[in-house]
């Protein structure tokens, strides 16, 4: 992958500053986003931003050194995602996932592959956490599926299937329901998922068919998207899975989280 091909000089520049100065400080960061993808898939997408993935510890600090750098910089979503902006290009410094679910952990560095971006070496995020965070990415005017299926295309076989149901825990359909569209976006490939994954998730299935439905009227649609299940909330009287006990948000996030609907993240 070219990474300086079609994209706009200014921007180069700013992100290899960006890097100088997080590898000067000895800051720890992963690379996502778009860069990622086109390492695991082979497909060139380049965009205005570019995602430094961080953990929540750490992000107070690495806004510091970027603003050090002549950033100007920024925490418009406090519950996951950070900005560092020059001129019409930016960074996002990305400690969670816009639902609160999908927090950085020692697991991604540890689990992270070196590669070679902007001339720099950097480690990338791992194929299995970039799934995980792009699963529940379904608006209407955003949905990470392909990226999802391209990457098991690329690397079914070869991910840790253990770590990666792991990640989803009690949300495991979400990860049945992207295999159930690889398996009909890509019927000659289908080999590329362990056939124990499949079993597993099936035999789920199975022992829940008898179980009586859950009484509790929460809707877990809102980790799916902010949008599109307010009507559940508001006028149907569903709970906001986000906010109950075991909810990765606070009350206040989601409200910042909605209200920014319609505006780039």
């Amino acid at each position: 992958m070219d990474d300086h091909a079609q994209l706009d000089p200014r921007a180069l520049a700013f992100y290899t500053r960006t890097l100088a100065a997080l590898d000067a400080a000895g800051a720890e960061f992963l690379v996502g986003g778009a860069y990622a993808l086109g390492r695991y898939t082979g497909i060139e997408r380049h965009t205005k931003d570019f995602d430094l993935f961080v953990r929540r510890r750490d992000l107070d600090t690495i806004l510091e050194l970027l603003a050090g750098a002549g950033c100007r910089t920024e925490l418009p979503y406090p519950h996951w995602l950070g900005k560092a902006h020059c001129d019409d290009h930016f960074v996002d410094v990305i400690f969670s996932s816009g639902n609160g679910v999908a927090q950085v952990d020692d697991d991604w560095f540890a689990h992270a592959p070196p590669a070679d971006v902007f001339g720099r070496s950097v480690r990338l995020c791992p194929p299995e956490e970039m799934i995980w965070s792009k699963a529940y990415v379904m608006e209407r005017e955003r949905f990470d599926g392909a990226d999802i299926l391209h990457l098991l295309r690329a690397h079914g076989a070869a991910l840790d299937w253990t770590r990666l149901l792991g990640r989803f825990g009690a949300h495991w359909r979400v990860l049945l329901s992207h295999l159930l569209l690889f398996d009909f976006a890509y019927p000659s490939e289908r080999a590329r998922i362990p056939r124990r994954v499949r079993e597993d998730l099936w035999e789920r299935v199975r022992n829940e068919m008898d179980a009586p439905s859950a009484s509790s009227r929460v809707c877990f649609g809102t980790l799916l998207s902010r949008e599109q299940y307010i009507i559940d909330l508001i006028t149907w009287g569903y709970r906001d899975a986000r906010l109950e006990a075991d909810g990765p948000m606070s009350r206040e996030n989601v409200a910042i989280w909605t209200a920014a609907i319609g505006k780039p993240h």
